[in-house]
């Protein structure tokens, strides 16, 4: 939609993990130099981990994309099944029959197969996304599948990717040899404030103009406040933060747009574990709790966003849905409005009533001060009968009148 506005040739903050738009902050390539020496040196198991959005799967798919010849391999992404439907998918993955077989026989079909990847000089890997939805049983179902071995390497090697949460899993006391076994293991780290804006800048020049955006002093703090250093939250944030330089026809990135643009996009405007300073951050174990939470929500937010996307026109579609709910939040301040004048109006008409009705008791008040005995056109007044004494009252002032 914007992509020729900005001399752009795609889109730079694509939410799809793109191993063309791979960025080697510091941890990532730590990563990726760990998971090839543990495939070059067939290590058993390797544990790669990191937060929601961080860039475990961009990184795998770099890695397949860059196997060697003589690797066979078995992706695994649907990790809320059993431990037979585990095995199924990854004979599957490796051509072979999987109906109307149970588990015993689905093992004895992948050591077979593994056995013959061998003599034919080829090696078998397996790679587990989002282990992390793996209970300990079907963890240990995995580890049993590596005790096929030659005499100095293993015949099947198994990547297991996930999130902070899988080292916890691994942790429990029923897992101490899968833990043994766990040769290698790298942990994905945010970027920093330095190379937040690197990123940005590596993913504007690989989609085809690293200058379509002038960012303005103290603009990346605040990207960086938001997203954490999370390249997923960066791509989100920069996409609309693109799309409203575009509204707006403007290449130049204020302080105002960007902390506007961002909030509303944002799930939670004020992330406390995250520093928007461009220093060092401090984050404890609470927090790193929380900010999993929150990224766990916008991972929930981003596939319902996913869901929704068809092709091109999911942008003016989430425009018009926002455009409708702005007319709908005009609508009602509208009413509230004309309910509050109305109300305001019942209140002044209310005021007036009791204004009056307080100035004619006060008139009647004052009225009926006189003096009992005040005459009245020049005659003086009778006492009323209270002011007679106790008894009786003659019958002619009660039944008729005084003659």
């Amino acid at each position: 939609m914007y992509e020729s506005y900005f001399g752009l040739n795609t889109k730079p903050f694509e939410l799809v993990p793109n191993p063309r738009f791979l960025f080697n902050s510091q941890s990532h390539k730590k990563a990726i130099n760990y998971l090839k020496y543990g495939l070059q040196e067939r290590a058993g198991f390797i544990l790669l981990t990191g937060e929601v959005g961080s860039g475990k799967t961009t990184i795998i798919r770099d890695i397949i994309n860059n196997l060697e010849a003589d690797i066979a391999l078995s992706m695994v992404f649907n990790t809320r099944v059993t431990s037979k439907q585990v095995i199924a998918m990854i004979n599957e993955d490796f051509g072979l029959e999987v109906v109307g077989k149970d588990k015993v026989a689905l093992v004895r079909d992948l050591n077979d197969h593994l056995i013959g990847l061998h003599a034919r000089q080829k090696r078998a890997v397996v790679i587990v996304d989002e282990a992390q939805n793996l209970t300990p049983t079907i963890l240990e179902e995995i580890r049993l599948l590596s005790n096929l071995e030659a005499d100095s390497f293993k015949l099947l090697q198994i990547i297991l990717v996930g999130q902070p949460e899988l080292k916890k899993i691994i942790t429990c006391p029923e897992l101490r040899q899968l833990r043994q076994r766990i040769s290698i293991h790298c942990h994905l780290q945010p970027l920093t404030r330095e190379e937040s804006e690197a990123y940005v800048y590596h993913r504007l020049a690989m989609a085809g103009n690293r200058n379509a955006l002038r960012w303005n002093d103290g603009t990346f703090d605040i990207l960086y406040g938001y997203s954490g250093g999370i390249p997923r939250l960066i791509n989100v944030f920069c996409d609309f933060v693109l799309l409203a330089a575009f509204v707006e026809g403007t290449r130049e990135l204020t302080r105002d747009l960007v902390d506007e643009v961002i909030g509303d996009v944002s799930w939670d405007r004020h992330l406390d574990s995250i520093s928007p300073s461009p220093g060092q951050r401090s984050v404890t174990g609470d927090d790193q709790e929380g900010m999993a939470d929150r990224l766990l929500r916008f991972e929930q937010r981003l596939n319902c966003l996913d869901a929704v996307q068809e092709g091109d026109g999911w942008i003016a579609k989430r425009l018009a849905v926002q455009a409708d709910l702005l007319n709908r939040l005009a609508e009602r301040h509208s009413g509230d409005i004309g309910r509050i004048e109305s109300a305001l109006a019942r209140i002044c008409r209310q005021l007036d009533g009791l204004i009056a009705s307080s100035a004619a008791a006060k008139d009647a008040t004052g009225s009926s001060t006189k003096p009992l005995d005040a005459a009245v056109d020049g005659r003086p007044t009778s006492p009323t009968p209270a002011a007679s004494a106790s008894g009786a009252l003659p019958k002619k002032r009660l039944f008729g009148r005084r003659g």
